[in-house]
């Protein structure tokens, strides 16, 4: 397993559990389904790539480049490091050792 296949698990990981505890801290059923959404999109990606599928880790690198934007967005909105501060530095790191780890 690389470390890019280990990022994207870990960050699909964090964004699938970051809907959930959206959805139980303040019942924001937007939260549940992105967030179940997305990590189930980088789970898929970084499996698909863990197989030796090409195309897993450029999904995942791409749901991570677009989650970062989102939640860069928001943070400059809200100004909150939870959650929208976390995932901007979760998945920052993420996506740069997606680009340049092997």
């Amino acid at each position: 397993m690389t470390s890019s296949i280990l990022a994207a698990f870990l960050y699909g990981f964090f964004t699938l559990l970051g809907g959930i505890m959206g959805y139980v801290k303040s019942r924001s059923q937007i939260s549940l389904i992105s967030g179940c959404f997305s990590g189930m999109l980088l789970l898929s990606g970084a499996w698909a790539a863990l197989k030796g599928n090409a195309w897993g880790l450029t999904m995942a690198t791409i749901v991570t480049a677009l989650l970062v934007v989102i939640f860069l967005v928001r943070w400059f909105k809200t100004r909150k490091v939870m959650p929208a501060g976390l995932m901007v530095g979760l998945g920052g790191i993420a996506f740069i050792v997606m680009l340049i780890g092997n």
